[in-house]
């Protein structure tokens, strides 16, 4: 017996198939919709001065519940860094592997309890902060936030 889809329609089920889906794939573009704005709302947001927030607590349990695949190439270029490529690359693949986990429960408590100023000012509890931290060099956007305020006062007396 073919099915009702079949029955009703004069064309071949996939057709069909594509009307009955076409709902579903609005619901799941609107969530992403949503999803996005509210990332671009806690960015555009978010302190230059690296300032701990409820809103920062929430990007960082975000990110790190959606991004615990960078541990991996993270922590290989992070131990290649401290020990050489030859011992880097094999540790840091293990140590990333290891941190895939820890990263995702913590990102699921910080998203959850962002409203909440726990740890005492909304402190991240795994270091780096974000799971891209990895691939920056130590200082880097520090040493250009510095460089911009002092061209911006140089600007300002002339």
């Amino acid at each position: 017996m073919r099915p009702p889809c079949v029955r009703r329609c004069l064309h071949a089920g996939a057709a069909c198939n594509a009307k009955r889906l076409a709902p579903r794939k609005r619901r799941i573009a609107a969530v992403v919709a949503k999803v996005l704005l509210a990332v671009l709302l806690l960015s555009a947001f978010s302190s230059i001065a690296d300032a701990q927030s409820a809103g920062r607590k929430f990007g960082r349990g975000l990110a790190a519940m959606t991004t615990p695949f960078l541990e991996v190439p993270g922590n290989m270029v992070a131990e290649t860094r401290r020990r050489g490529a030859g011992e880097g690359l094999p540790v840091g693949f293990a140590i990333g592997c290891g941190m895939i986990v820890p990263r995702v429960l913590v990102g699921v408590y910080e998203f959850i309890t962002a409203p909440f100023p726990a740890p005492a000012g909304y402190k991240p509890i795994l270091h780096p902060e974000f799971p891209w931290s990895y691939f920056e060099e130590p200082g880097q956007f520090r040493r250009a936030a510095a460089e911009d305020r002092i061209a911006r006062a140089q600007t300002s007396r002339d």
